[in-house]
């Protein structure tokens, strides 16, 4: 499916959506399916296996008692950005709940994915949320135990990348006081 897009005959004839026309159609397709918006196109979200959900709610365990005053955390909630609508697995926005009751955030200062299989889509979002000014992203390599941090976005590129792997620390710049020891992930 993938490759199809690429083919400018028949990437000239999708139809992208807004993020406002997006967002006033329903979170399912016609096949009961949740779906996001990236880069104007609606695609699948991917399943969850076993593995990846109880990788992210050993974050929503750990980080949350970690986050200082005027920063808040969100499970699978969309972020609304300039063309896209994504739902990352975990990430750590700046306000309070009630910030957020009319509209998504429009950026965050930690965006955290699992990548159990889905590690190439999820280096392909690193361009969407530097481009979002999100200020760290991190994408959790389980099978490796290492995780990929993203930071310094600038003109919608990352300039930092580096890997951490199983002993190691991981030191959130964007967010004073998160400071995980990666093997408390995979725990």
């Amino acid at each position: 499916m993938t490759a199809i897009l690429e083919l400018p005959e028949v990437r000239q004839r999708v139809s992208p959506l807004s993020v406002e026309e997006y967002s006033r159609l329903n979170q399912f397709n016609e096949n009961g399916k949740r779906t996001e918006l990236i880069r104007g196109i609606v695609i699948e979200k991917m399943s969850k296996s076993p593995l990846h959900a109880s990788i992210v709610m050993r974050l929503v365990e750990l980080i949350p008692p970690l986050l200082p005053s005027g920063f808040h955390a969100r499970q699978d909630q969309p972020l609304s950005l300039a063309d896209s609508v994504p739902e990352p697995d975990f990430a750590v926005v700046r306000g309070s709940r009630q910030d957020f009751l009319t509209s998504h955030p429009k950026s965050a200062a930690l965006v955290v994915e699992v990548a159990v299989s889905s590690v190439a889509l999820d280096r392909e979002l690193a361009s969407l949320y530097a481009e979002a000014g999100v200020e760290e992203y991190w994408i959790i390599l389980v099978p490796q135990r290492a995780v990929e941090i993203y930071r310094a976005p600038v003109a919608g590129i990352y300039r930092e990348k580096t890997v951490v792997t199983e002993r190691a620390l991981l030191n959130c710049a964007s967010v004073p006081g998160l400071n995980i020891p990666l093997e408390e992930i995979f725990a």
